[in-house]
């Protein structure tokens, strides 16, 4: 009997009343030796991590192969969205308010318990994905410059750091960072957003508006600047093994939420490989190496820290403690802010 393409519609769509979504997943062929997993994923250490407690695990379990596209978010998530439908990745990395949005967008899938290290993430950490690493972003400074520790975003007001400050370009995770917390501080939100603006004009001239992180660092390295926003884990070890006159500020009014986060996408013909890998990613070794070698904090609850490392990493009861945003009202912003950024700001 020949079935029409209208029929074998309505037969899945009967199937759906039937079933949950979950259990068609699951139908899904199981791997098979030979089958590659595509995932795209920063390079550096991240890279040297995810190859030790993610490939080899993986492809020795199951005899399959592993891609890994080395590069930036901007690129593959641009690639994910003109693949959508059709992924050439079957994992991508991307941060936080980017994960939220290709779920809305349907590029990505949100998190299910049919990864088992689900049920111990962190509450930030199970939007748009799976959060695999808390790397919040923050004030650094030269405490040589500073009158008195900076303990407040308003401290970058302060007139010690007038000519001196770098301020992060816009629309990176740090610009929107510092464009939020400065309206946030000020009285305002992610949905009044002016003030912000007008604070920010008002540290006008900046010392630079770095293009990259490197360039911040090595703007501290030779004296151009004196404060910055930036991820604080990260600028923890470039100040431990190149500066040691940086100093990582804990302002009260918190630290900006920022998540590295695992997201599969829609369509990935590797789902059950998806899931492990993802699975592996949050397993308390993966996420202890992170912590150690990049001072990523743990998103899930289940993972010993050492004591002495303890004070460098955000612990999974801190998690909420970190200032969220609308990410939402954000994203449907970006095109005006980022127009308005550099009309007022970088202009």
């Amino acid at each position: 009997m020949t079935i029409s393409r209208r029929k074998v519609g309505k037969l899945i769509l009967g199937a759906g009343v039937q079933a949950p979504f979950g259990f068609v997943r699951n139908a899904i062929a199981q791997p098979r030796p030979g089958d590659t997993l595509v995932v795209g994923v920063w390079g550096g250490v991240q890279e040297r991590i995810v190859r030790q407690y993610c490939l080899a695990p993986l492809v020795q379990k199951y005899k399959c192969n592993v891609n890994l596209v080395l590069g930036g978010t901007p690129e593959r998530r641009a690639r994910a969205y003109a693949e959508r439908g059709r992924p050439g990745f079957d994992v991508i990395y991307l941060n936080m308010f980017e994960s939220q949005q290709a779920v809305r967008d349907g590029v990505t899938q949100a998190p299910t318990a049919a990864v088992p290290q689900y049920a111990h993430l962190v509450d930030i950490a199970k939007h748009g994905g799976y959060g695999v690493a808390i790397n919040p972003i923050t004030i650094i400074y030269d405490k040589r410059k500073a009158k008195k520790p900076v303990i407040s975003w308003k401290d970058i007001w302060n007139s010690e750091w007038k000519g001196r400050i770098a301020w992060p370009a816009y629309p990176t995770a740090e610009g929107i960072a510092g464009l939020l917390m400065s309206a946030k501080v000020w009285g305002g939100s992610e949905k009044n957003i002016d003030i912000g603006f007008q604070k920010i004009k008002q540290l006008k001239p900046f010392a630079a508006i770095p293009s990259s992180q490197d360039e911040l660092y090595q703007m501290f390295d030779t004296g151009i600047c004196d404060i910055a926003i930036e991820f604080g884990s990260i600028s923890r070890k470039y100040g431990e093994t190149r500066n040691p006159n940086l100093a990582i500020a804990s302002p009260a009014e918190g630290q900006a939420a920022a998540l590295n986060v695992a997201c599969i996408t829609e369509g990935t013909q590797n789902q059950k490989l998806a899931e492990e890998w993802i699975n592996l990613h949050l397993s308390p070794a993966c996420m202890q190496a992170y912590a150690e070698q990049m001072y990523y904090s743990p998103t899930v609850n289940n993972t010993a820290i050492a004591p002495a490392l303890a004070p460098k990493l955000i612990s999974a009861a801190d998690a909420s403690k970190l200032v969220n945003f609308d990410w939402q009202a954000v994203t449907g912003n970006q095109r005006a802010w980022t127009a308005r950024f550099n009309r007022e700001i970088a202009g």
